[in-house]
């Protein structure tokens, strides 16, 4: 049997559309002649009103040919479309208003043609606003299955998901409203979709029309409406869905297989970030960019940035085989690993990075290799000196000629009290060295701790979750700055882009979070209930983290979100001298004196 949803076959559109506008021509003109004679027609009036539609139909559908209006130029019943039919429509009533006058008897009244020209044009406009209101209301989810869901914000982001929901017949959701606090948006339609109020009419608005689910549309939120428009969704029994952050939707348009579940990235770790994306471009597209520590959370977040301002050539390096093709495979599903791009090797092998300076001659260095975890560097100093310090040293004097040099680093670098900070503190002041002896610009960019990266907090509390708890927390006081891997790296190519020679530029970072605040919100998003045990501080962490240092004062003359503090540069031979065979405490405290150093660099 025959699918009885099957629609019969419609009319070719190239026949359809000019048989419909030379319709509504004919019941134009005809119009104007009955009104004008009070609709006592006699057969003369009609044998002169024949060739009168013969020339407006010959003109609608010459014009129309000729400005490919009916050739599949333009969507039917679009605004561009309509321009063109109006233009079409006022040159067929000059036409028609020289032929009468010129004509040695009026054909037809001298008003018939503006008159019936402009009815013309309202029954073709009339045909395609019906057509479309047809198209989109069979464009329109299936109100038997789709979820009936609210939509908070009317901004851009909220405007172009009402119009992916709408568009989509076989869709999941069907928009019964929009929520925004703005008063000026009140009673507004978007898309046909009424805002009916303000986040504090959502329970009511749940209970009143069957909402299912409330998608949080508003792609530059702050973490904290984040959370207040969850937490009043969750309390009305609703479901809350809501687009990535700006940042996650760098390489694609917002649409409907965006929509996910709230993570804890969202509810404490979003900012606000504005973007200058020309002098993005400017340093990036078309420059070999080198990435080291390109298998790491920020390297790998790094590469998929920067590869999308195609540079001339981005060259990946790691250590970590298997890190590099999986930040590889992010680029190019297809990619083999004897792509030119990855590079393997140490950054502790200052011979081999001279090799690599040499023959790829980057322009653009992102420096992202480094140990990162301060209980084992507090351990281990000797890692610390010879991965975090030597391994920059070598990357820096193998870069000396290039343009632009960013260097990594960490919260922890301003006023140190660890392995770690000492260590990155050393590597800002190793740079702002070097800036001082080659051509190009040579900087840091310092930020806190990062959401999801590998080994953070936030993946060690995710594990601890999953094998049943407890969570641990080393104090129920201590306080960290967050942000997401794709803000943090967002802002670094930004910074990058501003920072002037041998400055460390500090990312702002919103307030600081509680860590014991995290784990209940990661707690509030697990399947069962689990138990915070606190620790207490380990050796070489603070209760609290500082972005800036002592003496450092926060200037932003750029960017909102981005400081420039002033680096004193350390001489090199000083943390060559470092001796890695020594006990731990001892090498930690001569990292300690170097970050106290006030000695510089040495003339070149």
């Amino acid at each position: 049997m025959a699918d009885v949803t099957t629609v019969a076959p419609r009319f070719p559109r190239w026949v359809a559309a000019p048989a419909v506008d030379c319709l509504a021509w004919v019941t134009g003109l005809y119009g104007a002649i009955l009104a004008r004679y009070e609709y006592g027609l006699e057969l003369r009036h009609l044998a002169a009103l024949a060739p009168v539609l013969i020339v407006a139909v010959a003109v609608q559908v010459t014009a129309g040919q000729l400005l490919f209006l009916y050739r599949g130029r333009y969507a039917y019943g679009s605004i561009e479309e309509v321009r063109v039919l109006i233009r079409i429509a006022l040159l067929d009533v000059v036409v028609l208003l020289l032929a009468d006058m010129w004509a040695r008897d009026q054909a037809v009244p001298a008003g018939a043609p503006v008159v019936g020209g402009l009815a013309a044009l309202v029954l073709m406009l009339g045909c395609r606003l019906v057509w479309r209101l047809r198209e989109l209301a069979r464009s329109r989810p299936d109100a038997r299955v789709a979820a009936r869901v609210l939509v908070f914000g009317a901004g851009s982001a909220g405007r172009h998901l009402l119009q992916s929901m709408l568009t989509d017949p076989k869709g999941r959701y069907l928009p019964i409203g929009v929520v925004d606090d703005d008063p000026g948006k009140r009673r507004l339609h978007l898309s046909g979709v009424p805002v009916l109020g303000s986040r504090s009419d959502i329970p009511a608005l749940v209970e009143r029309t069957g909402v299912t689910t409330v998608v949080f549309a508003v792609s530059n939120a702050e973490a904290e409406l984040v959370r207040a428009i969850r937490d009043i969704t969750t309390g009305a029994g609703a479901r809350f869905l809501l687009v990535p952050s700006v940042a996650e939707l760098l390489d694609h348009d917002l649409g409907l297989r965006d929509l996910r579940e709230a993570d804890v990235t969202d509810l404490l770790g979003r900012h606000q970030i504005d973007t200058d994306l020309d002098s993005i471009a400017g340093y990036l597209t078309g420059k070999r960019v080198l990435v080291t520590g390109a298998g790491g959370s920020i390297g790998s977040e790094l590469c998929r940035q920067i590869h999308r301002f195609e540079p001339a050539e981005l060259i990946m390096l790691d250590r970590d085989e298997s890190a590099l093709q999986a930040v590889l495979l992010s680029l190019d599903p297809q990619a083999q690993l004897t792509d030119p791009s990855l590079v393997l090797a140490s950054v502790r092998d200052a011979e081999r990075m001279r090799q690599i300076f040499r023959t790829r001659q980057p322009q653009v260095v992102f420096h992202a290799a480094a140990l990162k975890h301060l209980s084992l560097l507090q351990r281990y100093p000797a890692e610390a000196v010879k991965t975090n310090i030597w391994g920059t040293l070598a990357v820096l004097e193998a870069a000396g000629e290039v343009e632009r040099f960013v260097n990594i680093s960490t919260d922890k670098a301003a006023d140190p009290a660890s392995v770690l900070g000492y260590a990155k503190r050393i590597t800002e002041r190793l740079t702002a060295c070097q800036a001082r002896r080659s051509p190009g610009a040579f900087l840091s960019v310092r930020f806190g701790n990062v959401l999801g990266s590998r080994g953070s907090v936030l993946t060690t509390f995710a594990a601890q979750i999953a094998a049943g708890g407890p969570i641990t927390v080393t104090d129920p006081d201590v306080t960290r700055y967050l942000m997401t891997i794709q803000e943090a790296v967002h802002l670094v190519i930004q910074a990058a882009a501003i920072g002037r020679d041998g400055e460390a530029l500090v990312l702002e970072m919103g307030e600081p979070v509680r860590i014991a605040e995290l784990a209940r919100q990661m707690i509030q998003l697990a399947p069962r209930p689990v138990e915070i045990t606190y620790t207490g501080l380990r050796p070489g962490e603070k209760l609290a983290e500082v972005l800036f240092g002592a003496g450092e004062i926060d200037r932003r003359p750029f960017h909102p979100l981005i400081s420039h503090v002033e680096v004193p540069p350390l001489d090199p031979a000083l943390v060559l001298d470092l001796d890695v065979d020594a006990e731990p405490a001892s090498l930690a405290a001569a990292l300690s004196g170097l970050c106290a150093s006030v000695r510089s660099a040495r003339a070149a």
